[in-house]
């Protein structure tokens, strides 16, 4: 999921006080063959969020085991050790999700399971597993949108080299995907190499809030080591590198007998100014420079966008010339995790700048989710998660307008509930009217905009352990009882919706 960004400016709701609950978008009435023909729908999950049983099977530990084992790490004191115990239970979530009508089931391998150590001898119960799961769903017409990496790097790999931060990891990651194309690509037709990359390089090595938790700002005492002034590009570099090998190795040796096809998951706020003075109209160009452009623009054209390389400067790593070639036009599709929309304006007062010395001070903008003088806006569980349905739309136009249209997908797109007993959140009037906003509001985009969409992933199917949020947000189209030793999962109403949506 999106980074906890309300970890970090949750003294924000305190300065502006009560919200009141007025929705931006009244919706209107959609469903499935509102569409294009071929139009995705699905929901998405992770295996750490997802699966628990982490000792079983041969499955390695990995650097989110160890993060939310150590005290203090997790809001709740949780770990998601048992999570929604989808690895025994998977068939029934499969048969949940054809109930349902989805498509498509988006879903990551742990890399753990795979190799235990990382690298070296393949752990054959972890090729199992996923070969299993992958039936099942095929069995039941669902097809499978598979993650490689959705942030639970193998622990050995961070205390042998500290992982992202080590060139190795590129070579020890081809390894890894390689295994997974060569054992389950004549069944699974869509790949994405990694989940919001700049999610994990700003949370895990420049605030130091989510795995391996590293950092060296205001945080530091809560950090063990790190630099959060050169330690997010470094391992953004090397993420960008090791998706540009995957994809260059996919497409020469696997994708023309396999028949699929390869993408990328950048997560992005949508950010509009707070005014119209050019210094906040140009202050948020750069915040979104500095979130999805840092990935996306090296994509597209093989280097990094201009504002970052003016402020980072030496901080900044380069692509050599072979390397920005490999990078631009590594994706067949572009994957894109959407939750909300903030404000951005110029850090006037040096207030970011003053406290951090890292990526977000570098990018010179101050961003929040409220402004004076703008319209108050509902908000869901989470302290960061504002419902804005116009920002989807304007989300996808701009990535229309900037950068030719690429195939895009919804990989995410949700809101929470607190952690309620069932009885208190089962009828989700708000969840229900979050996914009608942002469903019309996307369909513009296509339809009228002519932005090139062709799926969308609810986030999520079920209830999950939210990283450092724990098991406090609740997205889930179904409720997980977490009390219960069998994680029995009641359908939310939601889920009536979502039957009826796709029914049509």
């Amino acid at each position: 999921m999106l980074e906890r960004k309300g970890l970090i400016f949750g003294f924000i709701i305190v300065v502006f006080g009560a919200i009141s609950n007025i929705c931006e978008c009244d919706g209107q009435n959609i469903s499935r063959a509102s569409f294009p023909k071929g139009f995705v729908f699905g929901t998405a999950s992770s295996a750490y969020q997802y699966e628990g049983a982490v000792k079983e099977d041969g499955r390695g530990q990995t650097i989110w085991d160890t993060f939310a084992h150590t005290f203090g790490k997790v809001l709740d004191f949780s770990n998601a050790d048992v999570a929604n115990d989808h690895y025994h239970h998977y068939n029934e979530d499969v048969q949940l999700m054809k109930d349902m009508g989805m498509d498509a089931f988006r879903l990551s391998i742990a890399w753990s399971r795979i190799y235990p150590n990382g690298t070296g001898k393949i752990n054959q119960a972890g090729i199992d597993h996923y070969n299993n799961v992958i039936n099942a769903l095929l069995a039941q017409g669902i097809e499978p949108y598979v993650t490689l990496y959705h942030w639970d790097l193998p622990q050995s790999l961070e205390d042998r080299y500290t992982g992202w931060l080590n060139p190795q990891s590129i070579k020890d990651f081809t390894t890894y995907a390689e295994t997974c194309f060569k054992e389950f690509g004549d069944r699974v037709k869509h790949w994405i190499t990694f989940n919001e990359p700049h999610t994990f390089a700003v949370q895990g090595y420049d605030v130091g809030l989510q795995a391996p938790g590293r950092c060296s700002i205001l945080l530091h005492s809560f950090c063990r080591a790190g630099n959060s002034a050169t330690e997010p590009y470094i391992v953004a570099h090397n993420v960008l590198l090791a998706h540009a090998n995957v994809v260059d190795i996919y497409k020469k040796i696997y994708k023309t007998k396999q028949h699929g096809s390869i993408g990328i998951t950048l997560d992005s706020f949508w950010y509009e100014a707070a005014t119209n003075t050019s210094e906040d109209i140009q202050a948020t160009q750069r915040a979104i420079d500095f979130n999805l452009g840092w990935f996306i623009e090296p994509l597209i054209v093989g280097e990094y966008p201009k504002s970052m390389r003016d402020r980072v400067g030496n901080r900044l790593p380069i692509f050599s010339t072979e390397q920005s070639r490999q990078v631009k036009g590594s994706f067949d599709f572009i994957g894109i995790n959407h939750y909300t929309t903030w404000y951005a304006s110029k850090d006037r007062i040096n207030l970011i700048g003053g406290l951090l010395n890292d990526s977000q001070a570098d990018s010179g903008a101050f961003t929040f989710p409220m402004a004076i003088g703008k319209p108050t806006r509902d908000r869901a569980n989470s302290v960061w998660l504002y419902i804005v349905p116009s920002g989807i739309r304007s989300l996808m136009n701009y990535i229309r307008q900037k950068y030719g249209n690429p195939l895009v997908m919804i990989t995410e797109n949700g809101m929470d509930d607190g952690n309620k007993a069932f009885s208190s959140i089962k009828q989700d009037t708000k969840r229900i009217k979050y996914h009608n906003d942002y469903l019309t509001e996307l369909l513009a985009a296509i339809k009228e905009d002519g932005c090139n969409v062709r799926g969308y992933f609810v986030w999520s199917m079920l209830d999950n352990w939210e990283w450092a949020g724990g098991y406090g947000s609740r997205f889930g189209l179904y409720y997980v009882d977490f009390n219960d030793k069998l994680r029995k999962r009641y359908a939310k109403d939601s889920v009536k919706w979502f039957k009826n949506f796709l029914a049509s």
